[in-house]
């Protein structure tokens, strides 16, 4: 099977049903064009799509998408397991920018969408002349995102960005790890998946206010400044103590004990974040000499003998299972939890029950799993419209949705539109 279609195949895309009688989604109507590959601009028009926007997919010909293959883990006929999680509900086009043809494509498309997002380096866009400035001329209501590691502006703009980078520059590794470690980075990429809902919270504050006044607006994100936005507790502890805050473990830095902690065959969390929790902390544990100690009988007592105070409450851990200490704390309300890996916590009765694995249909490889909806929206329910799309898949269909007929395909097909 040929798993990547032309840019002009005109079979009739696969698509995954909707729920019957459902009502229509929040943004139904609205039209974006994803400008974007790998994570943070991709992850961003999902949501986009997940709500009920048409997200037109501008792909370059050839590869596509980089996590389509050359990033990812593959299936075993198609496209990487990370680009299925990062683009269902949308429609794949494909069209090269550095040329004519494909910039007259993108114009366009862009008369009538309502966002675009874009994620190139900074500059690349402007010399694509497909920028804001540009497409603004063709469309005034046309909001427009720019994704970035550093932001559009400041000395370091031009840098190339990626979570890693920007974890490491923004502090957030700064305060991930063991004290005295090595360095260590968030487990997942928070200045990525951060950057997208802030870049959302941007598009649809600008878009509703297109709707008012008729005149969009540019959004300029980035993962560095993304990554700042979540460090509330570190910078409030830096600006009002002119500590210079490091890595604390699993621990916290406002209250304790609030960590992980070791049972008799392994860890589990737990959190006695106020007085009435550590109370009925130490009287679930018998150890009523601890509430008299004065080294814990403050949160700021705690905080200040840290060490000693999880030393002490280990001992009493070691007696019993993680999930034996678990269930004892949740039944007398002590906020606790279980280790769980990327398996059990999907098998978790409750993850099953809040449908957080989805199986969508793939026209390649039948089905394919994916994360579900983070939110849930009781009056207009999200739906897998559409599978991931294969690369090219509508090119056609959106185009003559666009009002290019097949005179105007073979015109831009002969200015280079379609070529790598």
């Amino acid at each position: 099977m040929n798993n990547t279609p032309g840019p002009l195949d005109m079979t009739t895309p696969t698509e995954v049903a909707p729920r019957a009688a459902n009502p229509p989604l929040p943004l139904a109507g609205m039209g974006v064009l994803d400008v974007s590959q790998v994570m943070a601009g991709p992850f961003c028009t999902m949501m986009l799509a997940d709500m009920g926007a048409d997200v037109i997919k501008v792909e370059p010909p050839g590869a596509g998408d980089q996590t389509r293959g050359a990033m990812g883990f593959k299936m075993k006929g198609s496209d990487s397991m990370g680009f299925m999680n990062l683009n269902r509900n949308k429609r794949s086009v494909t069209l090269n920018l550095k040329s004519p043809g494909g910039r007259e494509a993108l114009y366009k498309l862009a008369e009538t969408a309502d966002v675009l997002v874009e994620n190139y380096r900074p500059g690349v866009m402007r010399k694509l002349r497909c920028d804001y400035e540009t497409l603004r001329e063709i469309n005034p209501r046309l909001v427009y995102a720019s994704i970035s590691g550093f932001g559009q502006t400041g000395p370091w703009a031009a840098r190339p960005g990626f979570d890693l980078i920007a974890q490491a520059m923004a502090g957030v590794m700064s305060v991930t790890g063991h004290p005295g470690g090595p360095p260590v980075k968030a487990g997942v990429p928070v200045a990525d998946i951060g950057c997208a809902l802030f870049a959302l919270y941007g598009i649809l504050s600008a878009y509703i206010g297109s709707r008012a006044s008729g005149q969009g607006q540019y959004v300029d994100a980035s993962l560095l400044e993304a990554a700042m936005a979540f460090s509330i507790w570190d910078t409030s502890e830096y600006w009002g103590t002119d500590r210079i805050p490091g890595p604390l473990g699993t621990s916290n830095r406002m209250s304790a004990p609030y960590q992980a902690v070791r049972a008799s065959d392994g860890y589990f969390v737990m959190g006695a974040t106020n007085q009435k929790l550590w109370l009925l902390l130490c009287d679930l544990l018998g150890r009523p000499e601890l509430v008299r100690d004065p080294r814990f009988v403050s949160i700021s007592a705690r905080l200040a003998n840290r060490e000693v105070l999880i030393e002490e409450l280990e001992r009493s851990f070691a007696t019993r299972t993680a999930e034996e200490w678990v269930e004892a704390m949740l039944a007398v309300g002590i906020p606790a939890g279980r280790m769980n890996t990327y398996p059990e916590a999907f098998a978790s009765e409750h993850a099953t029950f809040r449908e957080m694995r989805l199986e969508i249909p793939h026209p390649v490889e039948g089905t394919v799993p994916n994360i579900g909806f983070p939110v849930k929206l009781s009056g207009t329910p999200q739906q897998v419209r559409r599978h991931p799309p294969l690369i090219g898949e509508h090119t056609a269909e959106v185009l003559a949705e666009a009002g290019i007929d097949a005179g105007g395909l073979a015109d831009l097909r002969a200015k280079g539109a379609f070529e790598p």
